[in-house]
């Protein structure tokens, strides 16, 4: 089934992935549509999550363009050793149209590892860094929105509302299963990869 991107406040949004035990054929077909998707969306990152998978992986290429930049493939993820601060506006894939000023540690170490099962060691800052935390966030559960300030997050409440009438309204037609369902959905891919 070919992948898509889901929307807030689509529950697998908020749901803390789990380490990747294995990679098969399979999981690195599911990365190379996630990349396809990101591409497509025009975004510099994509979790898993984000694509209706609770698995701890996502990727990034900060340029945005699939011949350009450094692409990445980070599985089962570790963020440490934050420093300095530094406030940028964010969006994301899953909140189409939404922006916010997030504030974020300038550079972090990330470990991480690549498909082959290499280990990713190394420190990233500037934009990389932005993008890779937000990706990080995702797969914990966590929207750029919940790390805006209140008075900052209160420009989005109105459009959030929106969001979330229009899930359930698609919920109460049929379109969507309820959210009991959506979770329990999740443990097929939790049954084989973790």
């Amino acid at each position: 089934m070919p992948l898509s991107i889901i929307q807030y406040p689509h529950p697998t949004l908020r749901v803390r992935s789990k380490p990747i035990r294995r990679v098969d054929q399979e999981l690195r077909d599911l990365v190379a549509q996630m990349l396809e998707l990101m591409y497509q969306a025009e975004g510099v990152g994509l979790a898993a999550n984000q694509v209706n998978v609770p698995l701890r992986l996502f990727v990034a290429n900060p340029s945005g363009q699939p011949d350009e930049g450094e692409e990445l493939v980070l599985i089962n993820p570790e963020l440490e050793r934050p420093k300095g601060n530094e406030t940028s506006q964010e969006g994301c894939l899953s909140l189409p149209g939404l922006y916010g000023q997030v504030k974020r540690p300038k550079s972090v170490r990330v470990s991480a590892y690549d498909l082959s099962g290499n280990p990713i060691e190394r420190v990233v800052d500037g934009f990389l860094a932005r993008v890779i935390q937000h990706e990080n966030d995702h797969i914990n559960g966590v929207l750029f929105f919940d790390r805006m300030s209140n008075e900052s997050r209160r420009d989005l409440d109105e459009r959030l509302a929106e969001m979330e009438t229009v899930f359930r309204s698609k919920q109460n037609a049929g379109g969507i299963s309820e959210d009991a369902q959506l979770i329990a959905d999740l443990d097929s891919w939790y049954d084989k990869y973790c």
